[in-house]
C-alpha cells in the first residue's frame, strides 16, 4: 500500500520532535508498505531543520521518504506562525496534482496539529482515489479555547472551527491519539463508526540499544544521592506551567528528613522560576539537573525509585491524555507517581503507581509516603507491571499495526 501521511512539524530522531510520524512510518515501510511523509521545512519543536531551497525536497531517512515544503521561519504564536501553516497549507493545494502523480497513495493521512489541512488533503485523496483518515493530535480550537484564552469567536479560532468540523464530516476514518474524544468529535459532525483510539508510545529498539552511559554531571549527582542513602524521585522533561512542577518542588522540603531528594531532569520555560522558588523557600532536596541525550534517557531512568509525571488541572484534560514520559518512565519499570486528573488513569490502568491529586504539595507528600513503606520488592513488581504493559499496548509495531487494522473497517 502506498501511504501519504501529512504532518506539518513531522520530525525523526535526526532532527527531532514531533517523533510518532517517523515511528509509525518506520513501522509500515518495515510491514513492505511504501510510507511518504509529507513536511514543513520549519517548525517549532525540532532541534534542527531539513536543509533544504526548494519545495518539494525529497529526502529518504530509514526507508521513509520525506517530501519537504519551504516554509517561513516564525517563533511563538504570533502572526509568523499563521503565515507559516497558510503557506504550508496553499503548498498542499498547489501541487496536490504533482503529489498524486508523484506516489499514488491508497491512503492519505491528515496528521498535523490543526483541522484544516484536511481539506487540502481531501483534494488530493479524492484525486487518487484513496482513504482519508484524520489523525487527532490535539483538538483545535478547543485547546486554544482552554489552555490558551482565546476567544471562540476569534476569527482563527472560528478558521479552526470550520476545519475541525469539515474534517469529522468528511474523513473517511478519525485516528484520536487521545481515548475520550469521540463524544466531543460526534457533537461537530463525525460519525460514530469512524472513530478509533491509537495512543503515543514508544520504540522498543531504543531501550534495547539505549547506551548505558548518562553525562558525568548527572551520574556522579546521581551516586552521591545513593551513596547518602536517599530515595530519588525523579522528573525529567520539560519544565513548564502544564507539568505542574511548582508543587513538586514545595513538596521536597516537607519530605528531607525522611531521606527523599526530588531531581529535576531537563529544560524548559519554568526551570529558572522553579529554581529560584527552591532557593527562595531554601529548600536543601531539590536537585536541578540539564536535559540527557535521548539514548541516554533509559540509565537516568533506572536511576530513579519513583518517576513523577505532572499536570495541572485542566478541564481539556477531560478527552485523555498521552504523555511520552509516562511510558519512559514504564519502560524503565519505574513505578508512578502520578499527579494527574484526566479522563484516563495510566497509573491505575496498568497497575503501575499511585494516582494522587494535581497541583497539591500535600498530596505528593503522602504519595511519596505510601512508596516510601512499600517494601522494595513491591516497588519492583509494581515497576514490572508497568513495563509489561507498554510492551503489551503502547510500542510502536503494536500501534502501527493497530493503525492500519483501524482505518482498514
Amino acid at each position: 500500500m502506498n501511504i501519504l501521511l501529512i504532518n506539518h512539524y513531522a520530525g525523526s530522531t535526526a532532527l527531532g520532535m514531533e517523533y510518532r510520524p517517523f515511528y509509525l512510518a518506520r513501522e509500515w515501510v518495515r510491514a513492505g508498505h511504501d510510507v511518504t511523509i509529507l513536511a514543513a521545512t520549519w517548525s517549532h519543536l525540532r532541534m534542527r531543520q531539513p536543509s533544504v531551497t526548494r519545495d518539494l525536497t525529497e529526502e529518504m531517512v530509514d526507508g521513509i521518504r520525506y517530501v519537504w515544503l519551504t516554509t517561513p521561519q516564525y517563533a511563538g504564536n504570533g502572526i509568523r506562525r499563521g503565515l507559516n501553516i497558510a503557506t504550508f497549507m496553499a503548498k498542499l493545494v498547489r501541487y496536490s496534482r504533482r503529489l498524486q502523480r508523484a506516489y499514488r497513495p491508497d491512503l492519505v493521512i491528515a496528521s498535523s496539529t490543526y483541522p484544516t489541512d484536511n481539506w487540502p488533503a481531501r483534494r488530493l485523496a479524492a484525486r487518487a482515489g484513496a482513504r482519508l483518515v484524520y489523525e487527532v493530535h490535539d483538538v483545535w480550537p478547543l485547546s486554544l479555547i482552554e489552555l490558551g484564552g482565546m476567544s471562540p469567536r476569534h476569527p482563527f479560532c472560528l478558521v479552526m472551527q470550520w476545519g475541525e468540523d469539515y474534517a469529522y464530516r468528511n474523513a473517511d476514518k478519525v485516528v484520536s491519539m487521545l481515548p475520550c474524544t469521540r463524544e466531543h468529535m460526534e457533537a461537530h459532525g463525525m460519525a460514530p463508526a469512524k472513530w478509533s483510539y491509537v495512543p503515543n508510545g514508544v520504540d522498543p529498539d531504543e531501550w534495547s540499544q539505549a547506551s548505558s552511559d548518562i553525562p558525568r554531571e548527572h551520574a556522579d549527582a546521581l551516586a552521591r544521592l545513593k551513596a547518602d542513602g536517599r530515595f530519588i524521585v525523579g522528573y525529567a522533561g520539560s519544565h513548564g506551567i502544564a507539568n505542574g512542577l511548582r508543587s513538586f518542588v514545595e513538596a521536597a522540603a516537607e519530605l528531607d528528613e525522611r531521606h527523599v531528594t526530588h531531581v529535576l531532569v531537563g529544560q524548559g520555560p519554568e526551570k529558572d522560576d522553579l529554581e529560584r522558588l527552591a532557593a527562595a523557600l531554601a529548600i536543601p532536596n531539590v536537585m536541578f539537573l540539564p536535559p540527557v541525550p535521548k539514548t541516554s534517557v533509559p540509565a537516568l531512568l533506572s536511576a530513579f525509585d519513583v518517576g513523577f509525571v505532572g499536570w495541572r488541572r485542566q478541564p481539556i484534560a477531560r478527552l485523555g491524555v498521552s504523555h511520552n514520559k509516562t511510558f519512559d518512565y514504564m519502560m524503565a519499570s519505574r513505578p508512578l507517581l502520578y499527579a494527574v486528573d484526566a479522563g484516563n488513569d495510566f497509573a491505575q490502568e496498568s497497575g503501575a503507581g499511585i494516582t494522587i491529586e494535581p497541583e497539591s504539595t500535600a498530596a505528593i507528600v503522602t504519595g511519596v509516603g505510601r512508596f516510601l513503606d512499600m517494601s522494595p520488592e513491591d516497588r519492583e513488581t509494581m515497576g514490572r507491571r508497568g513495563r509489561d504493559y507498554v510492551l503489551a499496548n503502547h510500542t510502536y509495531p503494536v500501534l502501527a499495526r493497530r493503525f492500519l487494522e483501524a482505518v482498514a473497517k
